[in-house]
């Protein structure tokens, strides 16, 4: 049970505040839902308190979540390269984890993209999962670190300024 003012995570949608909790009338059936208000895009969504948990509604992970999550995008290790793997099939994965609502799997897409760009140029669909899951990471982890959300965001595209100045690079001279 979530309550009003608590901060929880909507899969795809990331952070929201519970504005209010209310009961409606549906179909001759009383239901209450959580009113909840994402605080990327102002977003009223409406989840029915008896499903939160089967759409993923979550709390906002605690801090040891979100440190072990930072570190994790530093850790290459799992990374086994561009495998020249479809595009779409990568793509239909990648959104699979984005809809989860973990933020294991979001900050795994993150990486994976950053990580990709340095082997080859990311489709246009590739770039804007990659900007989604930027923006999902970024935004928890500021709300679990106490944190400026674009400070996240700065340390993550340090992290992989690497990655990014060699697909600069490529871009500059083509």
């Amino acid at each position: 049970m979530f309550h009003i003012n608590e901060l929880v995570v909507y899969p795809s949608q990331g952070v929201g505040r519970v504005e209010r909790i209310e009961s409606q009338e549906i179909g001759g059936a009383t239901a209450e839902f959580y009113i909840v208000r994402i605080l990327s895009n102002n977003v009223t969504l409406m989840v029915p308190v008896t499903n939160a948990t089967n759409v993923g509604l979550r709390s906002v992970c605690n801090m040891k979540t979100g440190m072990e999550i930072f570190e994790s995008l530093k850790d290459r290790s799992d990374f086994t390269g561009y495998t020249g793997q479809n595009w779409n099939r990568r793509y239909r994965e990648y959104s699979e984890k984005l809809k989860s609502g973990d933020l294991g799997d979001v900050a795994y897409v993150l990486k994976e993209l950053f990580l990709i760009g340095n082997d080859k140029e990311l489709s246009f669909g590739e770039r804007r999962l990659l900007e989604q899951a930027m923006s999902l990471v970024s935004m928890e982890l500021a709300f679990a670190l106490s944190r400026d959300q674009e400070e996240i965001r700065e340390e993550i595209e340090e992290m992989f300024a690497d990655v990014i100045a060699d697909t600069e690079n490529v871009e500059k001279s083509e």
